[in-house]
Order: C-alpha cells, then structure tokens, then sequence
C-alpha cells in the first residue's frame, strides 16, 4: 500500500479524501490545508489521517502526492516535493499557464527522479487530442459553458450582471493561457486540452454564462492530419462547489489511485 499526501481540503480534497477511504492500494495518511486551519482539519479527519500545516511537518515523506489545492500551492508545495522524489497528481492545471512554471517542474521532477501526472479534470479525450498532435493538429477550439452562479467571483461579475442574466452572455475569448490566467478555478479543462494539443497560445477559448444550462458543459473541437475530434460534455458541478464539475473530483482519485497501480489505463 502506497502513503499519500492530500494537499488541499476543499470541495475536490474531502470527495478524494472520502472516496479513497479503504482503499486496498493507496491510504492518505496527512492531509496539507493553511496553517490556521489545521487544528479544524484534524477534528473533520478524526484519526484517519494527520492535519498538518507544512512540509516540514511531514514525516515520514509519503509515496505519492495530489494537489487539490489551487494555483499557489503548486509552487509552494508540488515543487519541493518533486525535487525530493515524489510523485505528484496535479488538479491545478490551469497553473501551468504561469510563465516558466512548466519548465521549473520539469527540472524538479528530473532532479528527484519523481513523475509529475497532468489531471485530466472535466473533459475527455485528452489521450486522443495528445496522439492526434503526433500527427499534426491544425485546431482546438474550447467551449466552456456554466451556469451564470458558475461564474461568480471571476471577472464575469465586471461584464454581465450574473444574477439576473436572461439569455447566453460570452464573457471570455481568447487563448487558453488568457483563460487560465483571468479565470484560474474555472479553466482549467482549457488548460488541460492546450497542454495535450496546440499549447496555450493557439487553443482559441471561448466561455459563456448561460441561464438555460444546469451542467458545465464542456466543448472540444480538434482538425488535423488524423481527421476531426468533437466531445461534448455535460458535467454536474460538485453540490459543495459549483464552478467545479464532479468528474473533476472522480479524475483525482483516478490519478492517485494509477500513482499506486501496477497497471494503468
């Protein structure tokens, strides 16, 4: 059996934490929130696992690790723990848009001889769009549709009135490294499918808040050399988390769980 570290305890971290409960392969023994909220964290564990505030108290250093955490925590937390030869699942792919971050993990990996895993969150196909850019991709255009509550707390709330929106609004068009970066918790599928395909800055983004919609709905189309991909996904959001779809959370206990696994899909 596998030690895990769970970095992050919000709406994703309590779904993996609860799901990977009794799992005969990998068992999470710390779970990693801000040092304030440590002492409420271990009370929700209970005895299950340690709450702790920081790297330097884990003890011993774990298998393998997930970020549910968020931007920030990538630096501060997945980083290190590469370099000292951990495998990490990273949720937080939108922070990839960061200039030079990509590169920085990469050398962290290589110096600890650690493996960095890309989760692929709310979408699909991500297998076939990496293949498909072997050959030669030509376009990835993404569609990312929400509900307009969906979208509260991001820079849609200075461009349409969110609450009382009566038709579909586009709040976003751009490239998927200007998605990523102005909308961190909502794009990271935009992110996801640029990594796999064209790079950041030629996936072509486009994002609506539509009343009419009560999923993420989530649109890829991909033309190439290998022919022309389409996925459209209809995800429900997490009940603790709108602006988060649930096969987002299932794909983090996947990736954690493959960490472990002898054998993978």
């Amino acid at each position: 059996m596998k030690r895990a570290l769970l970095i992050g305890y919000g709406a994703i971290g309590r779904l993996v934490f609860a799901r990977l409960a009794g799992d005969p392969s990998v068992r999470i023994t710390h779970v990693l929130e801000r040092p304030e909220r440590k002492a409420e964290l271990q009370r929700s564990l209970g005895d299950g696992a340690r709450a702790i505030g920081g790297l330097a108290e884990l003890e011993p250093l774990p298998d393998v690790a997930i970020e549910c955490a968020g931007h920030v925590a990538v630096v501060a937390y997945v980083v290190p723990l590469l370099r000292r030869g951990v495998d990490v699942a990273l949720a937080s792919v939108g922070a990839l848009a960061e200039p030079g971050l990509p590169e920085t993990l990469e050398a962290a990996a290589r110096e600890g001889g650690a493996q960095l895993t890309l989760v692929s969150g709310a979408i699909g196909g991500i297998d076939a769009i990496a293949s498909a850019k072997i050959g030669g991709l030509r376009e990835v255009v993404y569609t990312g549709r929400k509900p307009p509550l969906g979208w509260l707390g991001t820079p849609a709330e200075k461009a349409v009135d969110l609450k009382a929106l009566a038709g579909a609004a586009t709040i976003f068009q751009g490239s998927a490294r200007e998605a990523a970066r102005l909308y961190p918790k909502n794009a990271n599928v935009a992110a996801t499918v640029s990594l796999a395909g064209l790079g950041l800055d030629e996936t072509r983004v486009t994002l609506i808040a539509d009343p009419a919609v009560r999923e993420n709905v989530h649109h890829v189309v991909a033309r190439g050399a290998f022919g022309e991909l389409e996925i459209t996904l209809r995800g429900q959001p997490l009940p603790d988390n709108p602006k988060t779809s649930s096969l987002a959370a299932y794909s983090a206990v996947r990736a954690l769980r493959d960490l472990a696994a002898p054998v993978r899909f």
